[in-house]
């Protein structure tokens, strides 16, 4: 029976690790800045939470990762560790895209979703998601877009989440008006939580991923610093 999936989500600057189980939901969250740190601070980040929660690695019945769009660098390094907790387990692994995660954590609301990632040099990933009947749906695929963009294909009020500055806001509500509802800045924070709720989700339904060919998800070639 799956019972307990770790989260990792090294994507961005900000990481993230959680505990899900079966009975109580979210069990343990740790989320923190790196400063693309992820190579030093990941693998104590993963021991911190199993210790605090009394738990050894072979109590571990899964892991989510965090598959990306995002840092170059720290998707490879947040894959490896999933991937080698997996491999020496002997447990599935499930990779989630970032914007999922970014989404899923709005699905109280019943607004059309727009999910945006920043990528740099005034690029943005963003992907949308609605409500239909009683389950959410990504509607496009994952890709690079502008503010120009959004004002032409947004037609109705949509929640715009994720990593979005002060100058990003401005923009979206200038050009969109009143179709442009933004998240609260707190909910730019992405949580390990929900992604390894996803993952729960997918692999209780036997949706697991192949541990040797799962590989990260990228929009655009690396940039230094990535």
């Amino acid at each position: 029976m799956l019972s307990t999936v770790l989260g990792i989500d090294t994507a961005t600057e900000w990481a993230s690790v959680a505990l899900y189980d079966a009975e109580t939901g979210a069990r343990a969250e740790y989320t923190w800045y790196t400063s693309m740190n992820h190579t030093v601070e990941l693998m104590p980040a993963v021991v911190q939470i199993l210790e605090r929660q009394r738990m050894a690695p072979e109590h571990l019945d899964g892991v989510a990762v965090a598959l990306g769009p995002g840092s170059f660098t720290g998707l490879r390094i947040g894959l490896s560790v999933a991937k080698g907790l997996c491999l020496s387990l002997g447990i599935p692994i499930v990779g989630i895209p970032t914007l999922d995660i970014v989404a899923y954590a709005h699905y109280g609301q019943n607004l059309p979703i727009c999910a945006i990632l920043q990528a740099g040099r005034g690029r943005i990933c963003v992907a949308f998601y609605e409500k239909r009947e009683t389950e959410w749906r990504r509607t496009d695929d994952y890709h690079l877009a502008d503010v120009e963009e959004l004002n032409a294909r947004v037609k109705v009020p949509t929640l715009f989440c994720g990593e979005i500055d002060a100058s990003l806001k401005a923009a979206l509500e200038s050009q969109l008006g009143e179709r442009a509802v933004v998240a609260s800045p707190a909910s730019s924070l992405r949580r390990a939580g929900y992604l390894a709720e996803l993952g729960w989700r997918r692999l209780r339904t036997g949706r697991g991923d192949d541990l040797a060919s799962l590989e990260p998800l990228y929009l655009h070639y690396p940039q230094i610093g990535d």
